[in-house]
């Protein structure tokens, strides 16, 4: 199978194309550069490019992209981008977890896959024996500690979040990446069923933004009108 994977949730805008067999990924093309925001201005051509390398569109089985958790600009970056090309050429568009990815980025039978979440949080997901242990979670940095801690010493701690739970236990492999493999995403998304992966974004804390408490050119102090 040929995928296409797109990755816009943390500190990458990817975009590959591989050949998946037998669980082995292997690029065609791949265009991956590090960046915090300007996703939405870089990822079509960096689509294009991988896409034209790896012999065009018609190459493309099936297109996956990460869901999160992750940045909330650059989920709905990669998301609007792989929907409407999956659209476009009426190819299947699967979502795939951003814990997971990491998590499938590194070896080790015991995992923790940790995003910073900011505000004395990660976003977390743990695996023991190379099975989920659990939901994907937001975990205050205390809870996590005691999670990592539980795991014992030669569990790998991976993804942006790993740095900060270094100390919990000795004997732990720590790899901070800034966002997961692209050959990861490539295999999750040729193994990944289209009807139990929908490309949706995966949100474990509510968003920071709030309401406005007045009206444009309303005066401070003067109640915001009920709306009909």
């Amino acid at each position: 199978m040929k995928v296409l994977v797109i990755d816009t949730a943390l500190g990458l805008c990817t975009a590959g194309v591989f050949e998946v067999e037998n669980g082995t990924a292997r690029p065609l093309g791949l265009r991956s550069e590090a960046m915090a925001k300007g996703h939405s201005e870089r990822l079509g051509g960096l689509a294009r490019d991988a896409v034209a390398e790896a012999g065009g569109f018609d190459a493309v089985d099936r297109i996956g992209v990460t869901v999160g958790p992750g940045s909330f600009t650059g989920l709905r970056v990669g998301l609007a981008f792989a929907q409407g090309l999956g659209a476009a050429l009426h190819r299947p568009v699967v979502g795939v977890s951003t814990l997971d990815a990491l998590a499938a980025s590194v070896d080790g039978p015991t995992t923790a896959a940790l995003i910073d979440a900011r505000r004395g949080q990660v976003y977390a997901r743990f695996w023991r024996d190379g099975a989920a242990d659990g939901p994907p979670e937001a975990l205050s940095l205390e809870q996590a500690a005691e999670r990592v801690a539980a795991l014992g010493a030669g569990a790998t701690l991976v993804g942006t979040g790993a740095a900060l739970l270094a100390a919990a236990a000795s004997g732990l492999i720590v790899t901070d990446l800034p966002g997961a493999s692209p050959e990861a995403l490539a295999r999750l998304t040729a193994a990944a069923r289209p009807d139990q992966a929908p490309p949706s974004p995966l949100y474990l804390r509510a968003p920071d933004a709030t309401p406005p408490t007045r009206l444009p050119g309303q005066p401070r102090g003067q109640p915001r009108a009920a709306s009909a």
